[in-house]
């Protein structure tokens, strides 16, 4: 009996010339011989192929044969690796800002407040960039490795082998934010179309495996730093108690919910040394004196609440950015679910990427910068709000000279001083100008999906300023907090510029 084999064997004959190099390899073969090959690698005499064959013919079995026989078998059976090639359809951008938005999604359904948003938002945007960075490792740094508490991420299996670095990235991503987020199958279902595109792309088995275990790698890398940044022991820390006297934080109307987040300074921050290292200056002391600087503060705030132009309420409504908006209509009460101001800047930073054509690794680092740039400021704003427990205008208002006043917008549930969308604004507004320009033009469409018209800005700067305004119009600021919040954020941006390896 003989047959055909199509084989990717090449090399010298036996010593006994029982096989040949060239078009044709004898090899002696038993009936009672099992062949384990591949189909599509093997065919009967006639069937033939482009590559060389080898025939085998009935002979008498004998020790050196079957060696020579199983060596064959055991080289020749293995399929060759599909040569793997990135394309366009495997490094779209377009998968990076879709789990970003899938991401986004699951923080407003889960009602994450601002500083736990931005935690998320950082440990999973640092993921992704991480395993993407290394399509073009010589223009962009890790960026975990400047940064305080992670240990380092293992570089990909260096033995010429291929990677898909983008599903790397959607992988690693995903898996760090299904750590953070309660809702996981919700995310699953939003990141499907993401894999789905993966799939039609049908890359080599062992590049989607090698790339997918690269993955795992960078998950449990960061998961370490997830484990030990304090988060889990603030969750145990005693429960907050405002104080009782005149001039400090209290619950305010509807809801008088709890504060959130009074601990949020113990966290680990990633850049900043500390989180009382940009501490602003305290704001004037409470004062039921007309004339001083807390009731002319006071004033101001209710003054200009009673004057509001279209436009006023138009900007303080499109930065209101609250992720839990209660509503009481008679004896009916619903709340309304939104982004955060984190939130908010993440979606700017797409914007901005889609508008310059940021590749995916651009995309997937100006993401984690941004991210990084709202945690930082968010343990730095939360450290001064617990510090000073400062009154906000609603109460002083109706303690001092309206009782039935109330602001535009609903009163945030923590302490005044200083205005958190101040400082993450002004310090997002910093590091995306250092990126991508001090006279960036763009078009904000990021609230349309919450039913608010697009607006239009000149520069980050421009919008941070009108976000930071927006805090007087809605009347859940005073203007130091705004003022000195804006400093703040920018000292914040400046240092995170100064302390990391930008360069590309």
């Amino acid at each position: 009996m003989i047959f055909e084999y199509r084989t990717r064997f090449s090399g010298p004959p036996t010593p006994k010339g029982e096989y040949m190099v060239g078009q044709h390899r004898k090899i002696p073969f038993d009936r009672k011989s099992t062949f384990l090959c591949h189909p599509k690698m093997y065919s009967p005499l006639g069937v033939g192929g482009s590559e060389a064959h080898a025939k085998v013919s009935k002979q008498s079995p004998n020790l050196f044969s079957l060696i020579a026989l199983l060596i064959f078998l055991f080289t020749s059976c293995t399929p060759p690796e599909t040569p793997y090639r990135p394309s366009a359809a495997s490094h779209d951008p377009e998968t990076i800002h879709e789990l970003g938005q899938a991401l986004t999604d699951v923080i407003v359904h889960d009602v994450f407040s601002p500083p736990v948003a931005a935690r998320i938002y950082t440990y999973s945007h640092l993921a992704a960039y991480e395993a993407l960075r290394w399509d073009d490792a010589g223009d962009y740094p890790s960026l975990t490795q400047q940064m305080r508490g992670f240990v380092t991420i293992p570089e990909p299996q260096d033995d010429g082998a291929p990677h898909c670095f983008p599903l790397a990235a959607a992988h690693a991503m995903i898996g760090v934010s299904k750590m953070l987020v309660f809702s996981d199958t919700m995310l699953d279902r939003k990141a499907a179309p993401v894999f789905k595109r993966f799939a039609a792309l049908h890359l080599p088995k062992a590049v989607e495996n090698r790339s997918k275990a690269y993955a795992e790698k960078i998950v449990a890398a960061i998961a370490q730093r997830i484990k030990t940044d304090n988060y889990k022991e603030t969750r145990g820390f005693s429960r907050y108690t405002p104080q009782s006297t005149s001039g400090h934080w209290e619950p305010t109307p509807p809801e008088y919910m709890d504060a959130i987040e009074p601990h949020w300074r113990k966290l680990l921050p990633f850049v900043l040394d500390s989180a009382s290292q940009f501490k602003p200056i305290p704001p004037a002391p409470y004062s039921q004196s007309p004339g001083s600087p807390f009731y002319r503060d006071m004033l101001f705030v209710y003054e200009t609440s009673k004057q509001l132009t279209e436009e006023q309420k138009a900007i303080a409504n499109f930065w209101d950015c609250n992720p839990f908006v209660t509503h009481n209509e008679g004896h009916l009460m619903f709340a309304t679910k939104k982004i955060t101001p984190g939130g908010h800047w993440m979606g700017i930073t797409r914007i901005v990427c889609q508008k310059t054509k940021a590749d995916i690794v651009k995309s997937a680092w100006s993401y984690a910068l941004t991210a990084v740039t709202l945690n930082e400021a968010f343990i730095s704003c939360w450290d001064e709000k617990y510090r000073s427990e400062y009154v906000r205008p609603e109460t002083a208002i109706r303690a001092l000279k309206d009782p039935k006043w109330f602001p535009l917008l609903q009163t945030p549930p923590f302490p005044e001083y200083t205005s958190g969308h101040s400082v993450v604004s002004s310090a997002s507004a910093v590091v995306l100008t250092h990126l991508y320009g001090d006279s960036f033009a763009y078009v904000d469409s990021v609230e349309v999906n919450y039913g608010l018209s697009p607006r239009s800005y000149p520069s980050f700067s421009a919008a941070a300023a009108e976000a930071s305004r927006s805090r007087l119009y809605g009347g859940i600021h005073f203007l130091p907090a705004i003022e000195n919040g804006v400093k703040q954020g920018q000292a914040i941006g400046n240092y995170l510029i100064q302390q990391l390896n930008l360069k590309r």
